[in-house]
């Protein structure tokens, strides 16, 4: 099956619903309708795209792809009993981004013509940890925006917003799930990859330890020292943005700008 056709349809449904979403009067379980069955086509493009006969695509357009599904889901997830849904304007187009990217580019990735039973733990770890810390970012994000509009006075958009407290309790909810899968992510690396010491890999791992590092430490801060809002937010943005860097950036750098597989 071409997963063209599947592909265009999770990224139209992705689109309805952000715009469904950002409508004054929006129905909210017209968008977890149209976003279910949005994350549905994508995990049917995703799969057809990451797996065929020739072997299993480990490459940058896949990953995003896969990641993409992850966050846009763990986000319908928790909508369910969270007040999230305001994460689907941004969440919902940048998912069918990530299909697009999958189904229009063809990177330089060796299919791999196997995975063992760890590989597949790591990545879908991997998967897990980076879906849950994006949602952080995105709360974080929110919450650097909320505290900012709030000192200035300007309450027309912290209306259509959670309370302050709401999403910082948030935050920190999808940081500790996140720590948990990073963490037991970072353990099946050293215990599955053999080739952990190839330049790429290497310099993935040094800075996804960073990260975890970060996010340790604000954990920690919140725990200790109280930290919230503003300061908050810049370490969470701060660790995710070395998460980002640590994986996609050595694939962007391997696949696209070397050329190497």
């Amino acid at each position: 099956m071409n997963p063209v056709i599947p592909g265009m349809l999770a990224s139209l449904s992705y689109v309805v619903g952000a715009a469904i979403q950002f409508l004054p009067a929006s129905g909210k379980q017209a968008v977890k309708v149209v976003g279910l069955t949005a994350i549905i086509l994508h995990g049917v493009t995703s799969y057809l795209s990451f797996y065929s006969e020739d072997g299993f695509d480990l490459g940058l357009y896949s990953m995003l792809s896969l990641s993409g599904l992850a966050v846009a889901a763990i986000v319908l997830i928790s909508s369910l009993r969270r007040p999230l849904d305001n994460l689907f304007i941004v969440i919902f187009p940048l998912a069918a981004v990530t299909v697009v990217l999958d189904m229009a580019l063809e990177g330089t990735y060796a299919l791999r013509p196997d995975i063992s039973g760890g590989i597949a733990s790591h990545i879908i770890l991997s998967i897990v940890a980076y879906g849950l810390l994006s949602v952080a970012a995105m709360q974080a994000l929110l919450l650097s925006f909320g505290d900012y509009e709030l000192k200035h006075h300007r309450l027309a958009i912290m209306k259509r917003l959670p309370p302050i407290e709401t999403m910082d309790a948030l935050l920190f909810e999808m940081l500790g799930g996140g720590l948990v899968f990073l963490s037991l992510s970072i353990l099946s690396g050293f215990v599955f990859l053999e080739n952990i010491r190839d330049p790429g890999l290497i310099h993935h791992t040094v800075i996804t330890l960073a990260a975890w590092a970060v996010f340790s430490v604000l954990l920690w801060g919140r725990m200790r020292l109280g930290w919230r809002g503003a300061v908050a937010s810049r370490w969470a943005l701060s660790g995710f943005a070395l998460l980002v860097l640590g994986y996609f950036g050595s694939k962007l750098v391997l696949e696209v700008i070397l050329g190497r597989g």
